[in-house]
């Protein structure tokens, strides 16, 4: 029996009706949107449009058609950073970044583009003063993670924004970990441009994802490709206009169908259910672990009660004494089949900045799914592990 904590990489299982909806959607319509005018491909057509009305409405973005869809999070970032951002500009970041963020923005850099990250305290936590004060006249864009993928911290993207707004400088949000676990509203957290992924919290399949960008942005950001978009045929230039603009080539449309059923999930159970689940999980995670003596974990200050959950998504790093991060995983894995994931997480500039680097961390990733149950077996797995190095060691099925 497996029993799954690597949610933040990518959410499972998924609610059954993911899993119905693409397979209604392969066996029943099966045909290419915008490309032709019978009733399967307007069928595929309202797929689309459907998806983006029921993303705007968790989002509360007024206009469902400045939804574009991509094939993940990262290919979002892509069009945003490379097409916005040129030589001579300013751009602000957190040194909680997933690579996604990072790596467009260092190779940006090479390019004459100003980068300055702005460091975390240890918990992984953002000054908004510390933004406000690295602020430069040629300051363009501040991109920032919602919640970091390595601590959990949720980040004050509210105070962020307002910040942003004052200054007329745009506001990018990474919303990987937090989208469909904590409430995401553009118009109350000032956003202008919001990246999202499908396979994570969205509950959707792998090979989906989009981004959000606000009413008149579009002429500021070249896209990342060009070809056709199944509008605007007789022309051999790029539409200019969203969602086309960044959706060249065929999409899928059979992911994306399933991302409905994800997304369509979270509206029927609520997104508040969602996040008291998840928070519930990991304050029994956190309780039953928190007399361990040879164990560190990160985010927070110190082992806690409930007193801080509420700043957190359900992810909770940590390191044991006398093992590495893939020992301890590979231990819970072959044990017990707990799925985690140890290392790095894509995120060095993380895990530089709450001392982690480069051994890295043991990360659990929870989600509505799990049980109160697969937490109680976690805890006494690491406990086992904690209670002989050598012993747990000789055990370790390798």
């Amino acid at each position: 029996m497996t029993i799954y904590f690597d949610n933040a990489a990518t959410s499972y299982p998924k609610p059954e009706s993911v899993i119905k909806g693409m397979s209604d959607f392969i066996n029943r319509i099966g045909a290419n949107p915008g490309r032709s005018g019978h009733h399967l491909s307007v069928e595929a057509g309202n797929i689309l449009f459907k998806t983006r009305e029921i993303i705007a409405h968790l989002f509360t973005i007024s206009d469902p058609l400045r939804i574009s869809f991509t094939s993940n999070i990262t290919h979002s970032m892509n069009i945003v950073l490379f097409g916005l951002l040129n030589s001579g500009d300013h751009v602000i970041t957190s040194s909680v970044e997933h690579n996604s963020v990072m790596r467009p923005l260092r190779e940006l850099e090479k390019r004459g583009v100003q980068l300055t990250v702005v460091k975390c305290d240890k918990t992984g936590m953002i000054d908004p003063q510390d933004i406000q004060r690295s602020i430069k006249s040629n300051t363009k864009l501040i991109v920032i993670t919602h919640a970091s993928n390595v601590t959990g911290t949720i980040l004050p993207i509210e105070d962020i924004g307002r910040i942003t707004s004052e200054h007329g400088i745009l506001f990018c949000i990474d919303s990987a970990q937090s989208a469909g676990s904590i409430e995401i509203d553009v118009k109350k957290f000032n956003i202008d441009i919001l990246c999202f992924t499908g396979h994570k919290g969205l509950f959707g399949p792998m090979g989906t994802g989009g981004l959000y960008i606000k009413s008149g942005l579009e002429k500021f950001i070249k896209p990342f490709v060009y070809g056709g978009t199944g509008s605007l045929s007789d022309s051999e230039n790029q539409p200019d206009f969203m969602p086309d603009k960044y959706e060249s080539g065929t999409l899928n449309v059979i992911g994306i169908a399933g991302l409905y059923e994800g997304i369509k999930f979270i509206r029927d159970t609520g997104i508040k259910n969602i996040n008291s689940k998840e928070n519930s999980l990991l304050k029994r995670f956190i309780d039953g672990i928190s007399d361990i003596k040879k164990l560190t974990f990160y985010g927070t200050d110190s082992i806690y009660g409930t007193d801080s959950i509420e700043d957190r998504i359900a992810i909770l790093s940590l390191n044991i004494e006398g093992f590495s991060s893939s020992e301890i995983s590979l231990y819970l894995d072959e044990r017990y089949g707990i799925v985690t994931r140890s290392g790095l997480h894509c995120a060095p500039s993380a895990h530089k900045t709450i001392g982690s680097f480069p051994a890295g961390a043991c990360r659990f990733s929870f989600s509505y799914f799990n049980t109160d149950e697969e937490i109680d077996t976690a805890v006494k797995a690491l406990h086992e592990m904690t209670l002989s190095n050598s012993q747990a060691k000789k055990t370790m099925l390798i």
